[in-house]
């Protein structure tokens, strides 16, 4: 192990990243370098650096990448309508790729032999991560310490935290959440305690980001949202950044209890797991989008999308965002954003979201004159459906002749 002489370490300064901190110092003995990815997880990140300077971290890296995830990632993924299974908006999926970029980085410039993180050989994360290095940095040294020691519980950690003089916040003894949770400016997931049993509901008390349905407002809450070339721009006529307008609409859907997920999901290693999630924003973001490109976006085209889209989701889900296929399926579909361009209004009210109006002033293809149950003076001669619908049955005429002559 003497050859890895610097790593740079993802570290939240949690308990397993604060762990990974000294084993690395103590079975590498090498220099460590460590990275804390402000991408909108709510939490305070300057503890995380006096802990890293605590154990003698003389490069600390805290860097704020809000934007460019909202920016580079979650929107583009958003314009792809994406969604893994049915259900999963991607939010813990969708961070992997830029914190593996950004750790790349650092470990450039550091001149770093090795990168390090705190992702457990049961998860999906250790691969995203992975993934992600190797396509960015091919002949890059990977040290993932759940695969290599010996420290197989939390019980385990917490002792080995113990003696080391590791300091550990006990967040569930001061009455924080329990449970794994994984935060972002997309989205919060929650796994492990009572989750573990798929029968059981999920303690009310769990939920951080939004309130309870049933005691969210009695009065709708109506909003627009503004696009550009797929993206959105603004909010109720405001302009807004892309993490700031994420941030926005994460508030007042949360405060209509709109974003729950109870899921079990199919994991990339092969298990099944079940976690809940909140994605507020997220969810009025695919609401809106899918609407205006029902008004804006060509029918093949649209369906095209639909049809790409479950093989997207699992392209980001497993881990392949640097991969050539997303990134030739990511020229698609924005090449058919160019024209997704005006306005939706949403309505808000108890945990539901409604398309309730849409407009393009320049790219619309409806054509009212056409869609009219009224009088549309010869915008289309109805006869002609007469010849279309018998060439379009003429395979099931000719079938069926078949089958009544047996």
């Amino acid at each position: 192990m003497s050859e890895i002489k610097k790593v740079v370490l993802a570290y939240s300064g949690g308990l397993d990243t604060s762990v990974i901190l000294k084993w690395l110092q103590d079975t590498y003995r090498c220099e460590v370098v460590t990275f804390t990815a402000d991408i909108g997880q709510g939490e305070e990140l300057e503890p995380a650096r006096r802990k890293a300077e605590q154990f003698g971290v003389s490069q600390i890296y805290i860097d704020d990448l809000r934007e460019e995830f909202v920016r580079d990632f979650v929107f583009p993924m958003f314009r792809a309508n994406t969604i893994y299974e049915g259900e999963y908006l991607l939010g813990t999926s969708i961070a992997r790729p830029l914190i593996a970029k950004r750790q790349i980085d650092i470990a450039r410039e550091v001149g770093a032999d090795a990168v390090s993180h705190g992702a457990t050989g049961k998860g999906n994360d250790q691969v995203r991560f992975e993934l992600g290095y190797y396509a960015l940095e091919p002949n890059i040294h990977v040290i993932a310490p759940w695969r290599e020691w010996d420290l197989t519980s939390r019980e385990k950690l917490l002792a080995y935290a113990e003696s080391h003089g590791i300091p550990v916040e006990m967040k569930h003894k001061n009455g924080g959440s329990p449970y794994s949770m994984d935060a972002n400016l997309l989205h919060i997931s929650y796994e492990g305690k009572v989750l573990e049993d798929p029968a059981r509901e999920p303690e009310a008390d769990m939920w951080r980001w939004t309130v309870d349905p049933e005691q969210a407002p009695e009065q709708a809450r109506y909003l627009d949202l503004t696009f550009e070339k797929g993206d959105a721009v603004a909010l109720d006529g405001k302009a807004l950044s892309p993490a700031a307008l994420l941030a926005e609409l994460n508030r007042i859907g949360g405060e209509h209890g709109i974003g729950r997920l109870d899921l079990v999901e199919n994991r990339f290693v092969g298990m099944k797991s079940r976690g809940c999630y909140e994605t507020p924003g997220g969810t009025l973001l695919l609401k809106a989008h899918r609407a205006i490109e029902s008004l804006t976006l060509d029918r093949e085209v649209a369906h095209l999308k639909d049809d790409l889209m479950p093989r997207y989701a699992a392209l980001i889900y497993n881990g392949y965002w640097w991969s050539p296929e997303r990134v030739a399926l990511q020229t698609l579909i924005d090449h058919t954003q160019q024209t997704v361009n005006g306005w939706v209004r949403l309505k808000l009210y108890k945990g539901s979201v409604t398309v309730v109006g849409r407009e393009s002033h320049a790219d619309s293809l409806f054509d009212p004159t056409i869609a009219t149950f009224e009088d549309d003076h010869g915008a289309y001669q109805q006869a002609d459906a007469a010849g279309f619908i018998r060439l379009n049955a003429l395979r099931l005429r000719i079938a069926a002749r078949l089958r009544k002559s047996r």
